[in-house]
């Protein structure tokens, strides 16, 4: 199971959305990636985040390559994961 991959649910473990899950849209390069959480369901805005700073579950989404908000907040809603997207979790460090 590849762990940093396009579809793939995470906790951020750094910053001010820390504890939020997010959805990884994009691969950027070996250290950075194009996350979002849309920011209607779980308050993470798309940006660009070091790996480092994400936790990865063992969750994903079927989303294409550089999906926009809509299509990720789409999959979300058919694979019925809205209320655990909104929960918040305590990082593990």
């Amino acid at each position: 199971m590849p762990a940093i991959e396009v579809g793939r649910i995470c906790v951020k473990v750094a910053g001010r959305e820390a504890g939020h899950k997010c959805v990884i849209v994009d691969l950027i390069d070996k250290n950075f990636v194009l996350a979002t959480g849309p920011k209607e369901i779980t308050g993470v805005k798309r940006r660009r985040v070091n790996v480092r700073h994400l936790e990865p579950t063992e969750r994903s989404l079927k989303i294409e390559r550089g999906a926009n908000d809509d299509d990720v907040a789409k999959a979300i809603k058919a694979d019925k994961q809205t209320e655990e997207m909104k929960q918040t979790v305590k990082p593990n460090f």
